[in-house]
């Protein structure tokens, strides 16, 4: 049986991350017959007005330009729907994650793509899919009222419609159950 997983690092630290070590860990641990490798220490698009505007186009009604606009945010749209386990590995950095992890956040919630509005409110489009995220700290404490980034995550995850979310740090991995 197949199994990919997407492995995503936002430590700006090529080096000596703990948040890069501790999620090739997991990588290293889960059966995946695929990785789908994305580092987000390479620079990623912000949105702009041609994004926004984009994406309230149909498809098939894009221009190129808008079709390119909306180019980089399609692949990383497309890594996560193939992926059966997201494995993200990032610091805290200022009592939330970096800005990259935002930005590539941002580039994936998209509506009609990953989530829909109904009249009961946003539905998510993705689900089915473990995602462990890998937190390294040197100061806040996980769970804290200073962390920032655990809740924001779990929110957005859930938004996508992705419901089983574990987060973990250095201390915690060795009782970390993979094959839940």
């Amino acid at each position: 049986m197949s199994h990919t997983v997407l492995h995503i690092d936002a430590s700006a630290r090529q080096q000596d991350s703990v948040s890069r070590r501790l999620s090739a860990d997991i990588v290293a641990k889960l059966d995946a017959t695929e990785v789908i490798r994305r580092d987000l220490a390479e620079p990623l698009p912000l949105l702009d007005e041609g994004w926004v505007t984009s994406t309230f186009i149909p498809p098939q009604d894009r221009t190129d330009a808008q079709a390119e606009a909306l180019a980089f945010s399609d692949t990383i749209v497309e890594e996560l729907q193939k992926a059966d386990t997201i494995v993200i590995g990032t610091p805290i950095y200022n009592f939330s994650g970096p800005a990259v992890l935002k930005a590539w956040v941002d580039q994936v919630a998209r509506a009609g793509v990953t989530f829909r509005y109904t009249e009961n409110g946003p539905v998510g489009l993705l689900a089915d899919k473990k995602v462990i995220v890998a937190v390294a700290s040197g100061g806040v404490q996980i769970g804290s009222p200073a962390d920032f980034l655990t809740p924001h995550l779990k929110v957005f995850f859930g938004f996508l419609g992705l419901q089983d979310v574990t987060f973990v740090n250095a201390e915690t991995v060795e009782t970390l159950d993979l094959a839940a």
